[in-house]
């Protein structure tokens, strides 16, 4: 509804922006650096965030720009399941046959691993999205995954994405020897207060216009709304922004934010 009143030629809140394109704001430029600090060692990462809090994005402009001569990334997104179920994720994603025994998989895993680094001279990052939900027992398993020659190579990058949880669970007695085994650790805030208004003017940017469509009152009532977390700025923002629309007025208030709230949830 927005797009016509407000002149914007696409939805500036998708999903789809190219890796390129995306706002990167302090916080992220920080996971970036450990994200990359992380590959050029060749460890067991662990990145936490809040619901919303821009872990994937990051994750997927780190990716964008690895070297597809030098790296093989594999992405495993949906990590619910039981270890033979994680185990066919990986496999389906490196390309080899998920039809064996749990035995053979973990066999075929480490032996692709091998080939990619010793042959191929590529560097195999394995990275473990909504790794919160991962059973005890998955995540033992893939600490094993990365134990080549008796712990004394590292060949395969593995890198867990989840929530804050995640944190308190690797600390535990139970997974002690993964978390002496992670190098790179990392909790990804939200925006800072003074970056919400840059962030807001480059998507609405990309959608076509340089008009502040938000007034002060306004971004300060998203930023105390939001905790600067991008994914909930963007569903106030939009939000507001038909509140606004449907007022026909020129810019949002802070009174639009408020109108937003309940759709927001």
């Amino acid at each position: 509804m927005y797009r016509s009143h407000f002149g914007l030629s696409r939805h500036p809140f998708a999903k789809d922006i190219p890796a390129d394109e995306l706002f990167v704001a302090q916080a992220q430029k920080e996971l970036e650096v450990r994200f990359g600090h992380l590959i050029n060692l060749r460890g067991i990462g662990l990145f936490t965030g809040d619901s919303g809090s821009g872990k994937t994005t990051v994750g997927r402009k780190v990716v964008a720009s690895l070297h597809s001569g030098l790296h093989r990334v594999f992405y495993v997104p949906n990590s619910t399941g039981n270890v033979m179920d994680l185990y066919k994720s990986i496999a389906w994603e490196m390309g080899l046959p998920t039809e064996r025994s749990r035995a053979a998989l973990y066999r075929a895993i480490r032996t692709e691993v091998t080939r990619l680094d010793v042959e191929a001279h590529l560097q195999p990052l394995l990275v473990i999205d909504e790794a919160h939900h991962l059973r005890s027992d998955v995540l033992e398993e893939l600490r094993l995954l990365t134990n080549y020659d008796m712990d004394s190579q590292n060949r395969l990058c593995l890198v867990f994405v989840g929530h804050s949880e995640l944190r308190r669970r690797v600390g535990m007695a139970v997974h002690e020897a993964l978390n002496q085994r992670i190098i790179v650790r990392h909790h990804l805030g939200g925006l800072l207060r003074d970056e919400l208004p840059l962030y807001l003017t480059h998507l609405l940017r990309r959608a076509g216009t340089e008009l502040p469509l938000f007034e002060p009152a306004a971004l300060e009532a998203i930023y105390q709304a939001s905790a600067g977390l991008p994914r909930k700025v963007n569903s106030f923002a939009h939000h507001a922004l038909n509140a606004a629309a449907i007022a026909h007025a020129k810019a949002v208030t802070a009174e639009h934010v408020q109108a937003a709230a309940p759709e927001v949830g």
